[in-house]
């Protein structure tokens, strides 16, 4: 019992001798760096607000800024010979419930048959999914679509490796664009006539960018106010400034002979659009974002689906800065403003420091500060800077500002995944050049009745939804909660409940998790 005594008097002495000379001074550090880089974005997000704000006053639309009459189809000596050949490239893999809809609205596309490729790019691993997608391509051809469909022998280069295949075949050469739609986006009949234009009156675009459109559950309205953000106000800021932004990988029209001149599609990194676009932007080559113009799509339903994409989304652009920064650097086509708006603006801000410092100050320093007093944040670091980036981060989406609340704490949660995705592309560690392809639910139900059997496979199942890392970080937020309500001044308890609440949610898989009805 007296050793028992000894050790526990041993543990708050050690803790004493060791937070003043070791954990102040180290913690103060971390404050110091996060205050820095929420700084850092607080000043971006309001240059971002600013130049928004101008280009929606001046009205520098588009087809203001740029030529883009309509392609004339009444004239008979013309016919439809005035219309450019266009490729329309759809990747897929294991598309199930999607690949219908995608081949049938981009076969629907208002353009003269004669003039209209489409390449169904299909790296099913799945037999019965490839005759299924063979057989609807078929039926397209007997429609009169000049419709092929393409396998390969193996998935090297994932995407990247199936679009630079297709670019190989012989009647490409005839082809003056290609557009690429993934397996669950169905553009509008309209999209080529309001989109080539742009590209046949203004020789120096390379490429044309439509806006998503999205299905909605309560889990994809958070996903969409994050996206909503990028193209409303990111997109819109960067095609106006400089003619430059990262292309999304889908629902664009490149000019051809760009991607040739930059090198084509290259697979050492999981954003092959987005390396494709600054190797193109670094040749001179300007692009347009067309925020009218939007294309139906879907986002991802379960959280392990959403968490995988994140993976991808925040390694890859990491990854691509380590290997493309002295590249950009040594650049002399483009103005020093261009290399300043990709390097800082472009990667460092929005693709790096924006999501280390949501993880590390609002989900580890903010609670850690709660066990050393000695240390103090800045009400204008944790509380005001924190708000007007909140709020300028939701004029995207102004509809779903009741949902602002919930977006933050989701936002937080997810951070913890991009932290790690980032520093693993920035480190490229093991998980660097990962590719998982995002499930999609297409029109289907993916429910099934609840007999008794069904209710304990479900039960079942919950062990395997549970996210062990969320569950750690839950619990050391309400132990900060718990300890700041007790013997804290500043009130950090309130948040930090509502923070661990979210982690503990996501940590028992009960967000974006399809639950069986009765």
């Amino acid at each position: 019992m007296e050793a028992a005594n000894g050790g526990a008097a041993v543990l708050p002495e050690a803790w004493s001798q060791v937070r003043a000379p070791v954990i102040v001074p180290l913690l103060r550090l971390a404050v110091a760096i996060c205050l820095t880089m929420s700084v850092l974005l607080f000043l971006e997000r309001m240059y971002m607000a600013v130049v928004i704000a101008g280009v929606k006053l001046l009205r520098r639309r588009p087809e203001r800024r740029y030529r883009c009459d309509p392609i004339p189809d009444d004239d008979p000596e013309l016919a439809s010979s005035a219309f450019p050949v266009v490729l329309v490239q759809i990747p897929m893999f294991n598309e199930r419930e999607v690949y219908q809809l995608s081949i049938g609205a981009v076969c629907g596309l208002s353009w003269p048959s004669d003039r209209l490729v489409v390449q169904v790019l299909d790296d099913s691993t799945d037999p019965v999914v490839k005759e299924m997608v063979r057989m609807e391509c078929e039926r397209w051809a007997h429609k009169g679509v000049n419709i092929t469909y393409q396998i390969r022998e193996n998935r090297k280069g994932y995407k990247a490796g199936a679009l630079k295949e297709g670019m190989k075949h012989g009647y490409v050469r005839e082809c003056e664009y290609v557009v690429i739609f993934d397996a669950d986006f169905q553009p509008d009949p309209d999209f080529l006539r309001r989109t080539i234009p742009y590209l046949v009156h203004n020789s120096d675009i390379a490429l044309v960018q439509a806006r998503w459109r999205f299905d909605e559950c309560l889990m994809t309205r958070m996903q969409e106010m994050s996206l909503d953000y990028h193209f409303t106000v990111e997109q819109e800021v960067s095609s106006s400034v400089c003619a430059f932004f990262g292309f999304n990988g889908t629902a664009g029209v490149w000019r051809i002979s760009a991607i040739n001149e930059a090198g084509g599609w290259k697979d050492r990194t999981t954003v092959e659009d987005m390396d494709l676009a600054i190797r193109a932007s670094l040749k001179g080559w300007k692009f347009v974002y067309l925020g009218d113009v939007q294309v139906k799509s879907e986002l991802p339903s379960t959280f392990k689906a959403f968490r995988f994409q994140q993976h991808r989304w925040s390694c890859g652009p990491a990854n691509l800065f380590r290997k493309m920064l002295m590249e950009i650097v040594r650049n002399k086509k483009v103005t020093i403003w261009k290399k300043i708006h990709v390097i800082y603006n472009f990667f460092l801000i929005r693709k790096i420091v924006a999501h280390i410092v949501t993880f590390t100050f609002y989900c580890l320093i903010i609670p850690a500060t709660i066990f050393v007093p000695e240390v103090r944040i800045p009400k204008w670091g944790c509380v005001y800077i924190p708000t007007i980036i909140t709020l300028l981060n939701s004029v995207g989406t102004p509809r779903s500002f009741h949902l602002l609340f919930f977006w933050i704490l989701f936002e937080n949660v997810m951070s913890l995944h991009r932290t790690k995705a980032t520093l693993i592309g920035l480190l490229e560690a093991g998980r660097a050049n990962e590719w998982v392809v995002t499930e999609k639910l297409g029109n289907a139900l993916k429910m099934k009745s609840s007999s008794k059997s069904s209710v304990r496979k479900s039960f079942m199942r919950v062990w395997d939804r549970l996210n062990v890392t969320e569950l750690g970080v839950a619990a050391f937020l309400f132990s900060c909660g718990w300890y700041d309500l007790a013997f804290g001044k500043d009130h950090f308890f309130i948040y930090l409940f509502f923070q661990g609440a979210a982690f503990f949610i996501v940590g028992i898989g009960y967000v974006g998790t399809i639950v069986p009805q009765s």
